[in-house]
């Protein structure tokens, strides 16, 4: 599994990030990006909630279903090795989390899915990829800005970099021209003010700008 995801993340190069959605609306939001050509979609545990653990493999299993055979699904804001393998029976194929854990780490690889963890430092991004991460989410990347990025990369350029926080049509092209492999972006292409409206046209049409400016890179 993890050679044909890690192959279609570098391809494809943007992940769509889905907080606090579940149910028809999550259905017809993944429509929407996948007729905008995103393919990869991470479903995040919302940690405030009790239920997110049975909560967002839910959300996962039901993506899975419908558009399992034209989209991929991971989980997000994975703080423990039992959210990554509850995730996985799911049917995710990568674990995203917000800080650089070696019991996730270890547990996402041990059950052959793409571990994301995330490092704001040298330190921890070279931490998380010595254990074994595949990537690692540098957040919030907006905030951190290029010139951070630039002198990271001088001497850990070995390292697969994915931005997230902060991404959006401003600067989207920077950080892959930067050095980065990916971005993840949430708010921009999963409005929630947009959902409620049922204005899924736009969020296609954001989706389609998206990619449209990643595969130009």
């Amino acid at each position: 599994m993890p050679g044909p995801i890690k192959t279609l993340v570098e391809k494809e190069r943007v992940i769509a990030i889905i907080r606090g959605l579940y149910g028809t609306p999550l259905l017809r939001l993944a429509e929407a990006l996948s007729q905008g050509g995103i393919r990869l979609l991470e479903v995040t545990f919302d940690q405030s909630d009790p239920a997110c653990i049975k909560k967002t493999p839910e959300a996962i299993g039901a993506l899975r279903e419908a558009y399992g055979e034209t989209m991929f699904f991971g989980a997000g804001t994975v703080l423990s090795a039992a959210q990554a393998e509850e995730a996985a029976e799911a049917g995710a194929e990568f674990i995203i989390s917000p800080d650089t854990n070696p019991e996730v780490i270890r547990k996402t690889k041990d059950l052959g899915l793409i571990s994301i963890p995330a490092g704001m430092t040298p330190t921890e991004i070279l931490k998380a990829h010595n254990l074994g991460a595949d990537y690692v989410k540098i957040f919030p990347a907006a905030r951190l800005g290029l010139s951070w990025l630039k002198d990271v990369r001088g001497p850990i350029n070995h390292v697969k970099l994915i931005a997230v926080g902060g991404i959006g049509e401003e600067n989207l092209a920077a950080f892959l021209k930067g050095g980065c492999t990916a971005v993840g972006i949430g708010g921009a292409i999963t409005d929630k003010a947009l959902i409620a409206a049922g204005r899924f046209e736009e969020l296609s049409r954001r989706a389609a700008t998206f990619k449209k400016i990643a595969e130009a890179i």
